[in-house]
């Protein structure tokens, strides 16, 4: 068992406890984090759906990502991530939701959003919402894979907080 269906089982083991159905809204993983997690052998009673929404075209017509959040942004910001979690748990049935937009490179990075900045959204029904910008290094595999495992643990670990806390 690896690194991410390790955390995939343990993921998927609390949203089962605590009854939650998750839904992934990717870019720059290309539903890598869905693979992940549907790895794990029962993931249907835990796992909705996922939106792979690689262009900003798929991002507006798939999650209604406004235009102008695009425009004023860019397709790699918190404002697009948040923008996509809400379109995920909108157009889904699931209770929790995590959205990801970055650049893995080789190309495509600039000064100020080089190669290796990836944002992160997450929300749930219950009114839990973060969004964060990380930026990771290594060639594309390596980003995309610590893009997947950062967005899993920080789901997890909410999760965790979740469990003690009720």
């Amino acid at each position: 068992m690896d690194l991410h269906e390790s955390l995939s089982q343990k993921v998927g083991e609390k949203l089962r406890e605590s009854s939650h159905m998750l839904v992934t809204a990717e870019s720059c993983t290309g539903g890598a984090i869905a693979t992940s997690v549907t790895a794990i052998a029962g993931s249907s009673l835990w796992f909705d759906r996922a939106f792979i929404t690689y262009s900003n075209a798929a991002k507006m017509e798939m999650l209604t990502v406004s235009a102008e959040i695009l425009e004023e942004y860019g397709a790699v910001s918190e404002p697009t991530v948040l923008a996509m979690v809400d379109g995920a748990l909108k157009y889904s049935r699931a209770s929790i939701a995590i959205s990801v937009s970055g650049i893995a490179g080789p190309g495509g990075g600039t000064a100020d959003k080089p190669v290796g900045t990836v944002c992160f959204a997450w929300k749930d029904t219950r009114g839990w919402q973060k969004a964060e910008t990380v930026h990771f290094t290594g060639d594309r595999e390596q980003i995309r894979a610590q893009a997947v495992y950062h967005a899993l643990n920080v789901l997890y670990d909410y999760l965790c907080r979740q469990t003690i806390n009720s």
